[in-house]
């Protein structure tokens, strides 16, 4: 993350970036340090007071900075420091000092006990449960392996689990329970268990089902301006609930006749069946059940599918580049008995054919988006550029265009062309060129204001 001294003074703070002034207390950098750590990265600047370059640092200051991320955080956070030479406003030499933080795979503490995540331009401070959650999605605990006190094999469906005994060929439940790890030492069936083959899902993990909503109107709207056609909760099992909610979900949504593989015409859904139902399977699975306030969705508008799961991307995992995201499952055991069920893959594969569906009719790439406690996935059945608007289009158009829709935030110029690897020059002349075309949106006060920024309307 390079930025020019010009945007670190004026580029607005968000998920990845933050200034602080040089008076800032060690424990109140810490905050912050811990908080990138335990999200997904950034940069902290320090130097910065009213956007404007305070000055040098001296010895003893320079020393307590560079201390900062080893004497104030437990475990001690991995944070590059680096000095940027520049020159104040009177003309003096001035300093700014760039924490690089990288995403921790552990949860880290301040040396005081507090835990803090960051959450858009923010550095939230966390309890009990969400520091318990944080450590579910990083692996540190696994949720889905805890046993459910006072609970026995009687509580299972008998028959499902001979059944899949049978699938992995297994000599009797027990065994296939064991040999996956679904019951504890003492053979209490886990969480994972109740989910996969419990005869009380509901009463058991009450939140633990699928909303499905429709909408006759492109938005949500408020109170009763709100058009809502449709509203069906589906329980059970989990394979219960995907087939459940997998034939409901086919009888809403609008189809349309296209081109099969096979060269003969079909009809389908129109955002490809295998995109929205893989997105949806990922909820399922991928999900946080420890969080118990909220349930999945799956919300259709005339225009688009957007699916809510509870919990943030597991692991590393960064959502601004989710086809990079590593195979890793925050519900190890689910997953993999899913995946013998032949109902889910694994979290990396899943999201990679969500993203090649889209792309084979000519749509617009997924978008996801991460909140303090849940990931969205919005599927919006909107083409991409044509290949006659792209012959009018200068190089790079495409790449730039893609960048702004996957961005939850607007973009400036220079943050558009880091993105996608090209000059600013050639980032600007294609962004320009978009513009022109009405086909992006341009946000400033003026011809040169340096805190422009370029985004995409709100339906392209």
């Amino acid at each position: 993350m390079d930025f020019s001294v010009e945007e670190m003074l004026n580029r607005p703070e968000d998920q990845w970036f933050e200034r602080k002034a040089f008076g800032i207390q060690q424990k109140d950098l810490a905050k912050a340090i811990i908080a990138f750590a335990n999200a997904e990265g950034g940069m902290i600047v320090v130097g910065i007071k009213d956007r404007k370059v305070e000055g040098q640092a001296s010895a003893t200051l320079d020393n307590k900075l560079r201390q900062t991320p080893i004497e104030f955080t437990d475990p001690t956070v991995r944070c590059d420091v680096s000095v940027i030479e520049t020159t104040h406003a009177n003309g003096n030499p001035a300093q700014l000092y760039c924490f690089h933080i990288q995403a921790s795979e552990r949860v880290h503490y301040r040396v005081d006990g507090e835990c803090f995540l960051r959450v858009g331009d923010q550095s939230h401070s966390l309890g009990p449960d969400e520091i318990l959650e944080l450590r579910y999605s990083k692996g540190e605990q696994l949720f889905d392996a805890q046993p459910v006190a006072g609970t026995s094999l009687a509580d299972l469906n008998s028959t499902d689990v001979d059944s899949y005994a049978y699938m992995i060929g297994s000599t009797s439940g027990i065994d296939a329970l064991r040999a996956r790890g679904l019951m504890s030492h003492n053979g209490t069936p886990t969480v994972a268990s109740h989910l996969l083959f419990g005869t009380e899902v509901p009463q058991r993990f009450p939140n633990a089902h699928i909303r499905v909503l429709k909408f006759a109107e492109p938005d949500r709207l408020p109170g009763r301006y709100q058009q809502l056609l449709d509203d069906k909760r589906f329980e059970g099992t989990l394979p219960e609930q995907l087939e459940s909610a997998r034939t409901a979900i086919l009888s809403m949504l609008p189809r349309v006749t296209r081109l099969g593989d096979n060269g003969k015409f079909i009809e389908e859904t129109m955002i490809p069946p295998d995109a929205w139902l893989e997105g949806l399977v990922n909820a399922v699975i991928h999900r946080s059940y420890s969080i118990s306030g909220d349930h999945i969705r799956f919300e259709i508008f005339p225009d688009k599918i957007v699916i809510s799961s509870p919990g943030r991307f597991p692991g590393l995992a960064d959502p601004r580049n989710p086809e990079s995201i590593a195979r890793f499952a925050r519900n190890p055991h689910i997953a993999r008995v899913a995946c013998e069920l032949r109902i889910g893959q694994e979290l990396g594969e899943g999201i990679r054919r969500i993203f090649r569906e889209m792309r084979s009719v000519g749509f617009l790439d997924p978008v996801y988006q991460q909140t303090h406690g849940s990931v969205v996935l919005t599927l919006q059945a909107v083409r991409r550029l044509s290949n006659e608007q792209l012959s009018e289009l200068p190089a790079h158009s495409e790449a730039v265009l893609e960048a702004l829709q996957k961005s939850a935030i607007p973009m400036s110029t220079r943050q558009v062309a880091d993105s996608i690897d090209v000059s600013v020059p050639s980032a600007r002349k294609a962004l320009q060129a978009l513009r022109d075309a009405k086909i992006i949106l341009w946000n400033g006060n003026s011809p040169r204001d340096p805190r422009a920024t370029w985004s995409v309307p709100d339906r392209l």
